[in-house]
């Protein structure tokens, strides 16, 4: 038996350009943007939310070897292109290994974690959308100098004070910090 057919919405269009927003260039090498040391790795902001009205952010990673964050998961889609290295991602508790080159995408909510197991430094670009996560990074972690300036080591008790606070402002960013595997 033949279906019914669907009834058509014309499409909307295309709504007007917003002079408002302007042209973004952005030079990860730049002093003058953000560079956020978090969890031993380096991360630049080259677009936030308020340059893309809130649609995505764009992050400039540098991750020395043994580098990576903890187990997390987050309520907005993130993907990641290597430029430079490898890093083991895992993703729902799967390892696999993305080289440059290469992109993966964590769909939202889905647990996951990178690591640089290699002895050479990963460079790679980290678009998340919405925007935001650039926000959360800016409140837990440490300014530094350059791109690839690592953030100051931290002693147990600062390491845990570090933990203490991202947890506490986790929620506030849709994000949920997990126990290790």
């Amino acid at each position: 038996m033949a279906s019914a057919p669907q009834p058509t919405q014309a499409p909307t269009p295309i709504p007007p350009d917003d002079l408002a927003r302007v042209l973004v260039a952005a030079s990860a090498d730049s002093s003058t943007l953000p560079h956020i040391g978090l969890v031993g790795d380096t991360y630049t902001i080259l677009l936030s939310g308020h340059d893309t009205a809130g649609r995505y952010c764009l992050i400039d990673m540098h991750i020395p070897p043994g580098g990576g964050p903890p187990p997390h998961r987050h309520d907005f889609e993130e993907s990641f292109i290597l430029l430079d290295g490898e890093i083991e991602a895992t993703f729902r508790g799967q390892k696999s290994t993305a080289k440059a080159g290469e992109t993966i995408h964590i769909p939202a909510n889905a647990p996951h974690q990178f690591h640089n197991v290699s002895n050479q430094p990963v460079r790679m670009l980290c678009i998340c959308s919405p925007a935001g996560q650039e926000d959360f990074f800016a409140k837990v972690g440490v300014p530094v100098a350059t791109r690839t300036t690592p953030p100051p080591p931290l002693t147990p008790t600062e390491q845990a004070a570090f933990r203490t606070r991202a947890e506490t402002l986790a929620p506030q960013y849709k994000t949920e910090l997990l126990p290790p595997a």
